[in-house]
């Protein structure tokens, strides 16, 4: 199932995908409302076309965005890093948030070197808190296409992430969840990131250092997990910054963000 928040009259609404058309759903409550309850049977409304409605992003409000650094060893290269012993964690805002469709958006005078990196996201269905490897992944409602936007400047002027990361507009997400029954193997994905149809990132979840079960038992034994808590998974090689020249992103530039089996996120840059 691919499920999906829209706008609708100022209001966020939800609805499944089914081919080229969302049913809109009769479900009175926000995504996390959703995946709290999981309902068994699912009323719908009219069928509307996918081209036609406003994405929002998938998940809105979610207690906790946590993303993951350094868990590709070829863009642990490229940065001239160390392999890390355990994950690197740091977090995102919730006000970072912004769905398909919609642009990603920074002021001029705050940040010119804003880079991209395409993320497997997982939306946790339940609450978790020091779960084992072998019982990780059933707490996994699904998956969505992520961008870790990040302002380089601030990042590395900073000397830590916070700020660079979690501009408005800096975590897009989208275009839908992918329920976990869906993908059989998400260790085992082909993930690309193209800047105006150039391929920038092109690689498999396989590569990852750190495989989901590890990873999200690692967290869960840090914090614990609500439903509706999203974890972005880290980036494989290719990111603006550590090319020779660099590339960042510009007003009017398209990045999108490939997952097999997941979906495609689009989204345009605005400089202002």
């Amino acid at each position: 199932m691919k499920v999906l928040s829209f706008y609708k009259n100022d209001k966020i609404h939800l609805g499944i995908l089914e081919g080229q058309n969302v049913l809109p759903l009769k479900f009175k409550g926000n995504m996390i409302d959703f995946i709290s309850n999981q309902p068994e049977s699912l009323d719908t409304g009219d069928h509307i076309p996918v081209d036609s409605i406003e994405f929002a992003p998938p998940v809105t409000g979610p207690s906790k965005i946590i993303c993951v650094g350094k868990n590709y060893p070829d863009h642990i290269k490229e940065s001239n890093s160390e392999v890390p012993d355990t994950p690197v964690l740091f977090s995102k805002f919730s006000t970072s948030l912004t769905g398909h469709g919609n642009f990603i958006k920074w002021n001029s005078s705050l940040t010119k070197k804003v880079d991209f990196e395409a993320e497997l996201a997982v939306i946790i269905g339940r609450k978790c808190f020091e779960c084992s490897e072998q019982d990780v992944m059933e707490y996994i409602f699904g998956y969505t296409c992520a961008n870790d936007v990040s302002a380089r400047d601030l990042q590395f002027g900073d000397g830590q992430w916070v700020r660079g990361k979690s501009l408005d507009t800096f975590c897009p997400m989208g275009p839908w969840i992918v329920t976990r029954d869906e993908i059989p193997d998400p260790n085992n994905l082909s993930i690309k990131c193209t800047l105006n149809s150039s391929i920038m990132q092109d690689s498999n979840t396989g590569m990852m250092l750190f495989k989901l079960p590890g990873l999200l038992s690692f967290i869960s034994k840090n914090f614990t997990l609500l439903p509706g808590d999203v974890i972005l998974t880290g980036t494989p090689h290719g990111v603006g910054t550590f090319r020779d020249p660099s590339i960042y992103m510009k007003d009017g530039d398209e990045i999108v963000v490939e997952i097999d089996g997941v979906g495609r996120l689009e989204n345009i840059c605005r400089v202002f």
